[in-house]
């Protein structure tokens, strides 16, 4: 192979490594929505919006989802003493996933004064991806247990996804990480085909693991390196 074609072919690795980097990067999207709740309670139906924003941290082969309340919900007729109130909540999947997420949370840290809306504490709960692709995160089910009773409030103006994660399921390929972007690079350059003597061939799979790095000198050594002496 002639020197200005080993350079030319070292440039399209370098840019071929860089886009693998580019496209590997972490995608993910939030944003607060209104929920109108209808709430089935032990004195009747009630009703009412409160802003949901819900926020998925990586955590091992996982990720921790916790679901937050701007405003609060539902009311009782009497005072709710402190730790007397439990809530919990599902969040529906879609996209590439399917299936809830259960998000719990602690009692109420403060007494609830009566006929006031109930604020509800932020709720966590673990997704583990089953699927690679974007998966959307919508407001599902509230459920709320105090003094003996149960409070079920359902989302009923069909809302949007609050948040959407782009993940990779166990084993799985496509999706976002660390680990996946660093094995892209690496399988990147062990799958380039030889096109010439055995250093050749060599010398792409080393550009294609360390342009980001070398950048332009690393293509002007390699090249200075064939020349003829």
């Amino acid at each position: 192979m002639s020197n200005r074609k080993r350079t030319a072919a070292l440039v399209t690795v370098a840019a071929l490594a860089g886009s693998v980097v580019w496209t590997a990067a972490p995608v993910a999207t939030a944003q607060v929505v209104d929920v109108n709740y209808a709430c089935k309670t032990p004195i009747g139906d009630k009703s009412a919006v409160s802003p949901i924003d819900i926020k998925g941290v990586k955590s091992g082969s996982g990720y921790r989802i916790t679901m937050s309340w701007q405003k609060g919900v539902s009311s009782s007729p009497v005072e709710l003493g402190k730790g007397s109130m439990n809530p919990s909540a599902t969040i529906t999947l879609g996209g590439a996933d399917s299936g809830t997420v259960a998000v719990t949370g602690p009692a109420n840290q403060a007494a609830i004064p009566e006929n006031t809306p109930i604020k509800i504490n932020d709720l966590s709960g673990t997704y583990t991806p089953r699927k690679s692709g974007k998966v959307t995160f919508t407001a599902g089910t509230l459920t709320i247990k105090a003094l003996g009773t149960t409070t079920t409030c359902t989302p009923a103006n069909n809302p949007g996804p609050s948040l959407t994660l782009d993940v990779t399921a166990a084993g799985g390929t496509g999706g976002t990480g660390g680990s996946t972007s660093g094995g892209s690079g690496g399988s990147g350059g062990a799958a380039l085909p030889q096109t010439g003597p055995e250093d050749s061939a060599v010398a792409l799979g080393t550009l294609g693991g360390t342009v980001l790095l070398l950048g332009a000198a690393g293509t002007l050594w390699l090249t200075r390196r064939n020349q003829p002496r």
